[in-house]
Order: C-alpha cells, then structure tokens, then sequence
C-alpha cells in the first residue's frame, strides 16, 4: 500500500479510492477552462471519484517554435484561480522554469515536474520546497527502478506530498510504450502512482512540427493500468480534441469520459480486492 497524502480536501493513495486528474493539455482561454471543469466535476460527482483538474499555462516543450503554448503565466494563473474559486476544486499545473514555481505555488496545488525535467536536481528540490504537493512526470527516458533518486530528491527538503506519474517510455523514433511491470516497481517505493493514459498514446514529434497520437488505446492502457493497480488516473480531456491546440491528437473527447469511468471504477474495485454482492454485480 501506497503512501496517503492529501491535496486540499482529496486523499490521494493508501487506502483511498482512485483519484482523477483531468483537463485541456493547455488553457484556450477562460470560458472553455472552465466549461470543461465544471462538466468534469459534475461527471465525478455524479460517479462519486475524487478529482483534480489539470491544465497548463505554458507549454514550453511544444515540438515547434510555432507550437501554441498557453496565455503565459501571469494570465494561466489568474485562469487557475478562478477555476479553483469557482468550481471548489483542486488544480494542477507543471512549471518549467525556476521564476515560475513562486507565482505558481501561491494558486496551485499540486506543481507537476514535467518529464524533460524529472532529472534536474536543482529544479526538483526548489519545487518541492514550495510546500505543494509535487507531481513528477516519469521522464520517457528513465527505467521505473531510477524514479526512486527522483523521489528522494523530493523527500530531501522535508516534503512527502510527491506522487509519480508513468507517461510511457521511448521505443524507438516518435514512439512510446507503457510497459505495465512500471507501476508495479515504482509502486513498491511507497509513494502514490498514477497512469498517464492520453500521453502514453502520444507519438512525440511524430507529425515533424507537432506530436501525433493513438487515442483509440486510452481506454484500453486505462483499464489495463487499473487492474495492475494505482492511485490515479490521469486523462488529458477537450470538448472537440481535433480543434484543440494542443495535443489535439491523443487528448479524449469529453463525451466519452463518463463511460470509461464507470468502468474504471469496477475494475478498481476488484484491484483492490473488494467483494461484491449479487446486488452489486
């Protein structure tokens, strides 16, 4: 069994039920920001799944110089802040750059370590010292039995509020595979892991100038990666995802999003060994 933090008024491992972590890749602006979050949060309320909502407001690791990355930080956050003031609910978003995780720390809360990044000694521990729960993005190039440095790295500066992410690994050119023994090693180091599904179907820099992907296989990795268990889930999610700005290619359309959660939610249960009734069944 995992380590149980808390995030706001969500607990995230241990004994606690599976957690969603979803939204846009990036924020389009104010009003589908909070369109999207407000359907997220009624689609988990009425499903009784705890939730945090996601998004960026910089982007700075878009394959292009021409890449859309966001409103910026100043912007992103003030669109953070009135999701997280409207909606009562938790939020996400990575930081890239040491200037950032200030501002950042003061409106969300949970700062996301970006794959390119999980490396980066200096930046890890500046972002756990902010106080927030962190996210660290396993980078596509490092093997599940290395994330134990990482995580060390955080609990170095007092903070244990650190979940892990599996986000796929490199397999050969503009490719990825999520190898399920992953959550099964990093699990065993005691802290909470979630499973990326929409960016593990990401083909990174597959179209040349953007990143391709297969969102065909998001429910099949999602439910794959529940049965081996986990903490939580993480699903990149947009109201017409072909028009998204953004990982328009692997995100998942909202309207899908309530089915794969029922059935999350089922095999969730039988991980974790429950019993069921006839009633329930």
């Amino acid at each position: 069994m995992t380590r149980e933090i808390r995030i706001k008024n969500i607990s995230l491992g241990g004994s606690s039920p599976l957690v969603l972590i979803a939204g846009p890749c990036v924020i389009e602006g104010l009003d589908i920001t909070l369109h999207i979050a407000s359907a997220l949060k009624e689609i988990t309320t009425s499903l009784s799944i705890p939730y945090i909502f996601k998004t960026s407001y910089d982007k700075a690791n878009r394959s292009s110089l021409n890449s859309y990355r966001g409103p910026g930080l100043e912007k992103g956050l003030e669109v953070l802040q009135e999701v997280k003031e409207t909606l009562d609910i938790p939020v996400l978003s990575d930081v890239h750059r040491f200037e950032e995780i200030g501002p950042a720390a003061e409106v969300v809360d949970v700062l996301q370590i970006p794959a390119f990044l999980s490396r980066q000694t200096d930046f890890i521990i500046k972002v756990a010292e902010a106080g927030r729960a962190v996210n660290i993005k396993k980078g596509q190039f490092i093997s599940p039995h290395e994330v134990k440095n990482v995580i060390d790295k955080v609990i170095s500066t007092g903070n244990h509020n650190v979940f892990i992410t599996e986000r796929g690994f490199s397999f050969g050119y503009n490719n990825l595979v999520a190898d399920m023994r992953s959550l099964v090693i990093m699990r065993a180091f005691g802290y909470p892991i979630v499973f990326d599904a929409t960016h593990s179907v990401q083909l990174p820099g597959g179209l040349g100038t953007a990143s391709g992907g297969q969102r065909y296989f998001v429910p099949y990795l999602s439910r794959a990666a529940t049965a081996v268990g986990i903490d939580a889930l993480f699903v990149e999610v947009h109201l017409q995802p072909d028009s998204a700005l953004c990982d328009a290619s692997n995100m998942l359309e909202l309207r899908f999003l309530p089915h794969l959660l029922k059935q999350i939610k089922s095999i969730d249960k039988i991980a974790r060994g429950e019993t069921f009734s006839v009633e329930e069944a």
